[in-house]
């Protein structure tokens, strides 16, 4: 099983260019279900979570061909197989989910495994089951299965979500695009992956308003067509290496970086020190003098501070000047990174859902383990400004959400390598 061994010191100089978004991606390649026309990705993510939606895809039918070295998916389902998802493909990736809205409303009908992914909390399906009820669906959970029946097609509802939700939100979008009549999502997700899925679906023919708001009103249509679409940025990614100059020192430019992907995130690094600049190019970041300034941090949907990005801003934090707190909202359980880096000498403690932080003048490397995605990435960013060597271990949680994060780093100063571990 590889591992990943950085050698701690020096600021970053350099340039990383940011991936399509993992998330956007992962809730736009099922759209292709929905119709039987050619949809086409543009500035796919090459990453095994990608790969996985691929077979899922694959099989239930769908063509999926990766091209121009995998930035470019041509999707097309004009001749699905199946509407089984199954549980050995299912199980390793939580957005295989959003599968049953396009199965039920295209076939009006689907079996679909309960999910698995990342071990950070339960994040239950109840909300994606209540929307699909409320548009008449039949559903039976046995056997680890979802069991959904619409034998006389979906039905246009108000769908009121008792809390946010991207993935509910997602699904329930893509149904409603072929359910009779008009759908009202009321407290929808406001994420940009909500947006930019509404805005592809619209090309496809689907007639949406409201992305980006509380409430998204969908009018049912009969069929949709096929689209061409690009795929976001990675506001994550893009978050996760402004971090890297944060916590070195230096200077780097996030290439196609834009500002409101992550406004409440920048706001933070502000206020600790650091200075994040649109330019044409992307983000400029750089750490103003001395070391960051410790900050309170609580996580919400967007546009509030990501959940997905606590536990980098925990690695900023392990070397910031005073006592921080951070408070995550969203998931349980989505503090085991702390542990791995009190192994580097950072000093936190966790009660419940909030860590308090208190700042040390260096890190010290370390053996650490990654225990989900995220986390992996926060022990590689605290790593960068350790003394000595430090190796990650348990990497293909990193592998699901980044791509090429070696030669990233490595081309702005960083000492990473990839190695075979035991």
């Amino acid at each position: 099983m590889d591992q990943i061994l950085i050698r701690g010191g020096g600021p970053l100089h350099g340039e990383i260019a940011i991936a399509g978004a993992k998330n956007a991606c992962l809730a736009l390649m099922p759209a292709t279900l929905l119709t039987d026309a050619p949809l086409t990705l543009t500035n796919a993510p090459r990453l095994s979570d990608i790969r996985t939606m691929t077979t899922l895809l694959q099989s239930l039918g769908a063509e999926v061909s990766a091209l121009h070295r995998g930035k470019v998916l041509a999707l097309s389902s004009h001749d699905l197989t199946g509407t089984r998802a199954d549980y050995d493909i299912v199980r390793k990736m939580r957005a295989s989910i959003l599968v049953l809205g396009p199965l039920l409303a295209r076939c009006g009908h689907a079996e679909v495994s309960l999910p698995g992914g990342c071990a950070i909390g339960a994040r239950p399906v109840d909300l994606h089951l209540r929307a699909f009820e409320a548009m008449g669906a039949e559903l039976d959970l046995r056997d680890g299965y979802v069991h959904a029946r619409a034998p006389g097609g979906l039905k246009g509802a108000v769908i009121a979500f008792p809390q946010v939700s991207v993935g509910a939100t997602e699904n329930a979008l893509m149904a409603a695009t072929l359910a009779r009549g008009t759908t009202e999502i009321r407290n929808a997700a406001r994420e940009p992956e909500i947006v930019e899925l509404a805005r592809c679906l619209r090309a496809m023919g689907a007639r949406i308003e409201g992305e980006g708001t509380g409430t998204i009103t969908i009018e049912g249509v009969d069929s949709l067509g096929g689209a061409t679409h690009a795929v976001v940025p990675d506001r994550i990614e893009l978050g996760t290496y402004m971090l890297a100059p944060a916590i070195t020192g230096g200077e780097v430019t996030c290439l196609g970086g834009r500002l409101d992907l992550v406004r409440a995130f920048a706001d933070k690094l502000e206020e600790a020190g650091v200075t994040c600049e649109e330019t044409p190019a992307g983000i400029r970041v750089s750490r103003r003098n001395g070391a960051v300034k410790a900050v309170d941090v609580r996580t919400e949907p967007f546009p509030g501070f990501p959940t997905d990005l606590q536990a980098q801003m925990m690695a900023l934090l392990c070397t910031a000047s005073g006592e921080s707190r951070l408070e995550e909202t969203i998931f349980e359980n989505r503090f085991m990174h702390a542990p791995e880096l009190i192994r580097m000498g950072a000093r936190i403690e966790v009660h419940g859902g909030t860590a308090t932080v208190c700042g040390v003048e260096r890190l010290k490397g370390a053996p650490v383990m990654a225990t989900d995605l995220r986390a992996s990435v926060s022990l590689i960013l605290a790593a960068l400004a350790a003394e000595g060597e430090t190796l990650v271990s348990r990497v293909y949680h990193l592998d699901r959400g980044y791509e090429k994060v070696e030669q990233k780093l490595g081309a702005c100063g960083v000492h990473i390598e990839r190695v075979s571990g035991q």
